[in-house]
């Protein structure tokens, strides 16, 4: 079915019958919804190519000509309803639409649309439904073309899915019918306007002072880490927070599907995947950028997720001299962090033994920094993991620190705490060399 095909069905709605919405209120916020939308159009078409005005100026256009137009239709507006329809349309003209004034609330972390109707927030790690909606499939769609046209990608019939990000970085995807049922669905994953720092994630409860001061020499001392969690588990976070440590004067290069990483260190270049265009050509994948960064001299390498088969050319470079890079990867635990890799080497199509293998992974990754999201939506380092090398068949790791759960309080909160094992890392020795001094005082 086409895309315009499936949105005329949505409008027309079932052969048989018509659901009645009693509610008369939600039947004057679709009426209100509708005459924004109209008012929107007008304003445009006045404007012209002129839209290079203040938002106050932009307002004083929109009043009146919902003023005019509502006398032409004889549509009685109360004054709330003239100053909603005013806003609605500079949301329309300068933002996304109804989820604008949602983007620069900072205690929203990910805004959801599942279709017109449906709008869910996430607050500190809970979902939570906004009194928002949009007029009907057309209208979401119009907003995520504005997103992905922006940045030069495009979501139709033949590639009905995309990933893109917003000027700020904020993440977003987005998927429409006719593989999403409910209709054009958008997802934005907000980020900070000034990105964390460790002090925040201490305070946030993502780790404890002794495990903040660890991983920092980590990162001076030139260890490589794969940081491994559930999806919204923080990894993205973690990875930026972690690569403000690199000194100013080495050359980082940054490789996502997505640009959304922001360093402040002045020698970063970011490197973005490129979908096919519309003949199903000029595709360039995390794998090609990885390969390709390897020419450009780089200092550290920093891939924003490895999924398929980038895992291989991202532990050739660690185990070639490139130590110190960073990445991230989907996974449940540190132990499952190593078998993903492996069928993630696998799927770059090289018929390498399952020893082979593990001896790169093992070779080149040296720490794993696990992050879990619990059910009260906190987000929680829950291992700081040393690969210890090959036992065998087996990758041999050690905790070096850890979150020992303790329960969940009267309030619903997880509790418990973080924990040193004792351990003495391996690679301290590596570090101490190198003029970073590792306290065993850390480790108590």
């Amino acid at each position: 079915m086409k895309l315009s095909d499936w949105i005329n069905k949505q409008k027309t709605g079932p052969a048989h019958g018509t659901a009645v919405i009693a509610d008369e209120r939600v039947k004057d916020d679709a009426r209100l919804l509708d005459f924004t939308g109209r008012v929107h159009m007008e304003v445009v078409r006045r404007l012209g190519k002129n839209m290079r005005l203040s938002e106050s100026q932009l307002a004083e256009v929109a009043a009146v000509v919902a003023e005019e137009m509502a006398g032409v239709e004889d549509y009685p507006l109360s004054r709330s309803d003239q100053a909603q329809v005013v806003t609605g349309t500079i949301y329309e003209l300068t933002g996304l639409g109804p989820v604008t004034p949602f983007l620069n609330d900072d205690t929203v972390g990910e805004i959801m649309v599942n279709g017109p109707n449906d709008v869910y927030l996430e607050r500190a790690g809970k979902l939570e439904r906004a009194a928002v909606r949009f007029r009907d499939h057309d209208h979401v769609l119009k907003v995520i073309e504005k997103i992905v046209g922006a940045i030069g990608r495009r979501i139709d019939e033949a590639q009905p899915m995309v990933d893109a990000r917003l000027p700020d970085g904020s993440r977003v995807n987005a998927i429409i019918p006719p593989l999403a049922l409910n209709g054009p669905c958008l997802t934005i994953r907000k980020f900070a306007a000034d990105p964390y720092t460790m002090q925040d994630l201490i305070r946030f409860g993502t780790l404890s002072t002794a495990m903040m001061n660890f991983l920092e020499l980590c990162v001076l001392g030139r260890v490589n880490i794969v940081i491994s969690g559930s999806t919204s588990s923080g990894k993205t976070t973690t990875l930026g927070v972690l690569s403000s440590y690199i000194p100013a004067n080495e050359r980082i290069i940054t490789i996502e599907d997505a640009a959304e990483l922001q360093l402040r260190q002045p020698h970063v270049v970011r490197l973005e995947t490129r979908p096919p265009n519309i003949e199903g050509k000029g595709t360039v994948t995390i794998r090609d950028l990885v390969r390709n960064a390897l020419r450009m001299r780089p200092d550290r390498i920093i891939v924003g997720e490895v999924r398929t088969g980038e895992a291989l050319d991202m532990l050739q470079a660690m185990n070639t001299g490139h130590d110190g890079s960073i990445t991230t990867g989907h996974a449940n635990s540190p132990r499952d962090m190593l078998s993903r890799l492996e069928t993630m080497v696998l799927m770059a199509g090289m018929e390498l033994p399952l020893r082979a293998i593990r001896e790169q992974i093992s070779s080149a990754i040296e720490l794993i920094v696990h992050q879990s999201r619990f059910r009260d939506g906190t987000r929680r380092i829950t291992h700081i993991c040393e690969v210890l090398g090959m036992e065998g068949d087996v990758i041999q790791t050690q905790d070096i620190f850890r979150f020992q759960e303790t329960g969940v309080s009267r309030t619903g909160q997880t509790t418990g705490e973080f924990v040193a094992t004792g351990i003495r890392p391996r690679f301290a020795e590596k570090l101490t060399g190198k003029g970073f001094g590792v306290a065993d005082s850390l480790f108590r």
